[in-house]
Parts: structure tokens; sequence; C-alpha cells
């Protein structure tokens, strides 16, 4: 990265999308984004959650790359809702439990996302196992 005039993609840790404008960064990925904002995807919808000037601290960051402007961003097939609508399709996704995105109305929503990452992974391993089933050599 040349400059901290860039439009950028950071994937964090623990899943969420923040796009932004790069204003500064040093050496341990810390970041601040001007005009941030979180990309929420349920399904084949999204929603932009604006989050203004965002400082990342950089332990969080899993992945940062630069937005190419003049390509389209998401498929054809997305459609773009509101903020209440993408929680209410998320909350639907979820059976009714909500993520840690909404956790400041919801008791306990770290345990629950705590489950959900435990219910992908158990469903990630048994896809792994269903497509290795021909290595069986029994």
């Amino acid at each position: 990265m040349s400059s901290t005039a860039e439009k950028l993609l950071v994937l964090l840790r623990d899943g969420r999308k923040l796009f932004g404008i790069l204003r500064s960064f040093d050496q341990f990925a810390n970041a601040v984004l001007e005009g941030a904002y979180e990309r929420v995807i349920v399904g084949d919808l999204y929603s932009d959650i604006p989050l203004g000037l965002y400082v990342i601290r950089g332990e969080n960051v899993v992945l940062i790359g630069e937005v190419d402007l003049e390509r389209e961003d998401l498929p054809p097939h997305m459609k773009r809702v509101s903020t209440a609508e993408i929680k209410r399709a998320d909350e639907h996704f979820l059976g009714g439990i909500g993520t840690y995105r909404y956790k400041d109305s919801l008791k306990g929503a770290e345990g629950f996302q705590a489950q959900k990452a435990e219910r992908e992974a158990t469903d990630l391993k048994g896809l792994i196992r269903k497509r290795m089933e021909f290595l069986d050599m029994d």
C-alpha cells in the first residue's frame, strides 16, 4: 500500500467486512478508515451500515485489500436492503438468536456467536468428510 487515500476492504477476525478510505496505518496493521461502513451479507441480501471515522486495532485484522473502484464489488443478484431489514433477515437466518452485530439489544449474544461458530465448524467438518469419502480404502 503506497498511499493513504485508497478505498480498502478490511476483513476482521470476527468475520466483519469493513470498507473505507485509508487515512493512516502503522507497522502493527492498526488503521484509520474514513467514511467507513460495515457490509452485512445474509443470503442474497446486503446492507452497508455506516460507521464514520473508524479505528481498527491491528490484532483484529485478517486481511486488507484495495478495492477496485471501476469494478462492481457484488454480483448482480444481490439486493441492497435497509439496516432494519438485514437485522431481521440475520435473526431469521440464525433462528432468532441474533449475532454479535446487535449484541447491545440481546443478552448473552457472545454465547450465541460461539454456538453459531461451533455449528458452522461442525457443518464444515461433515462436508469435508463427505467430500473425502472417496479416499476411504477399506
